[in-house]
Parts: C-alpha cells; structure tokens; sequence
C-alpha cells in the first residue's frame, strides 16, 4: 500500500472538547486516524492509546491479517467492541479495500480490491455499487463495536477523483485525508525511512488541526512504525502543547456530522 498524500481541508485550528495537552489544559488539537492493516501490532497499540487517554477514529476495511479470519472477522470482534467502549469513534475504509483507479463514463469508475474475493481484479463499478461497499464496511463495523460509524470513509490510499468524491457525499459520506505532515510514514520502507527519523519529522512539521494517518499493521515494513514510534509521538506531541480529539470534533466534519444524524451542529468554541 503506497498512500498518495492527500490534503485535508478545513484544518484551522480549534478548540476539541475533551482535548487536554500533557499540562491537562485545553491543547492545540490534532486528529489521529488509523486505518486497519494485518493487525500484528493492533493490540499494542491500543494499550498505549488507552494508557495515554488518546481517542481516535478507526477506519476499517476487511483486511487480511496474520492472525484469524480478517480485520473485520469474528475472531477480531473483542478487540473492536473494546475499542468501541474506551470511547473511539469508527468510519468506512471500504469494506474490501478496493482502490479506484479512474473515472468511467459520467457514473461509473474504475475499481481494484486488494482484499476479499475479488483481490487484485479490476472492474467497473457504478456509483450505487460503489456506495454500497463503503455502507458494507460501516456496517460491519456497527455490528462490532455497537456504536454507529461516523459517515465518513477514507478511500484506500488517498485515491480519489473530483467525481468520485461527489458520489460519495451523494450518498452521505464525506471523505476524509490527511495532512501532508500528518503522513506519519508507516507504509515507507523501513530502510530509507527509519522510526527515529519519522518520529523527529512528525515532532517537527505537525501542526494544531492537522489529521494524521496511521495504520494498524502494514506487511511491507521490516521494522514495524508502531508501537516504536506511537508511544514517543503521543508523548512529544502533549509536551509540545497538542491533544488528540477525534474527527467527530473536527471543524471540518462537525456540521456535516449533525446534517447526517439529523442533529443541529454543536457551537464551536473560540
């Protein structure tokens, strides 16, 4: 998985509710994602988020994994539903990873899944097939953790086009990316781009709204990202005066959140 860096708008800073700096005063906040992958390290990194009291917004697709039956399988339904208590929030990632790769025709679109039965075959979608696969992901994620997904979806990679993007809000869901800093680099070869470089990047270039992406596990890293690199980020980004929220208080999501559920948008705070 190579991700294409995809700017995410609206990161003005703000108030998040809820969002401390290591001080336990209200932080300069930034919005950790993490997208699932082959899930080896998915428990470890939980426990440090759960140690440091950061809440994030997981973004799943039926991945494969090195242990049982898929990222979104039964034999990981415990590790979501704990999740889901601890206060997280969840969105699509498409529920078989499938990547689009070009527009076709006015209403239909090139698509490749990297996952499920269909892994590595291209086909052409129309637009209701494609909003059908991330409703099946949100779904799927309901079911484990309880709590209903944020209607947004993260496209595999970053990959999207003008057209894509309008089908999707036509059918509720609002694509998230991620800011060119907040890449925080896990999918890069461990080789060219070692944890302590990353790190010392990531303390550097970030910035108070940014999103940043993570994942749970990727295959092609020697040296995995996390949780080397997790706990001293969380760490270093609270020194430094940040806290973490989730995208739900994101001023870029927040009214198009309520607009979804059918709830009047929360008063932002200056």
């Amino acid at each position: 998985m190579v991700a294409t860096v995809f700017i995410a708008g609206g990161a003005r800073p703000a108030w998040a509710e809820g969002c401390f700096d290591a001080q336990g005063k209200p932080g300069k906040p930034v919005y950790l994602t993490l997208d699932t992958g082959h899930m080896g390290v998915a428990p470890l990194m939980a426990d440090i988020l759960n140690k440091h009291q950061v809440k994030v917004t997981f973004f799943g697709a039926n991945e494969r994994t090195q242990t049982g039956d898929g990222s979104l399988g039964k034999d990981w339904a415990p590790w979501w539903k704990a999740r889901a208590a601890e206060g997280h929030e969840f969105a699509s990632h498409t529920f078989d990873h499938t990547y689009w790769r070009a527009d076709v025709g006015s209403d239909q679109f090139r698509v490749r899944p990297s996952a499920g039965p269909s892994e590595g075959q291209e086909s052409v979608w129309t637009t209701a097939q494609y909003c059908a696969e991330i409703a099946k992901a949100g779904s799927r994620l309901e079911e484990l953790t309880g709590k209903k997904p944020l209607p947004l979806f993260r496209a595999p990679g970053g990959k999207t086009s003008p057209k894509l993007l309008a089908a999707a809000q036509a059918c509720g869901y609002d694509h998230v990316g991620w800011a060119p800093a907040g890449f925080l680099g896990d999918e890069l070869s461990s080789g060219a781009y070692p944890n302590d470089q990353l790190l010392k990047k990531a303390l550097r270039d970030i910035r108070s709204g940014n999103i940043l992406l993570a994942h749970l596990g990727i295959w092609s890293r020697k040296d995995p990202w996390a949780p080397a690199v997790l706990e001293p980020l969380i760490t270093g980004l609270k020194a430094r005066g940040f806290c973490f929220a989730t995208l739900r208080d994101h001023p870029r999501y927040r009214a198009w959140i309520a607009q979804q559920s059918g709830q009047a948008p929360a008063r932002t705070e200056k």
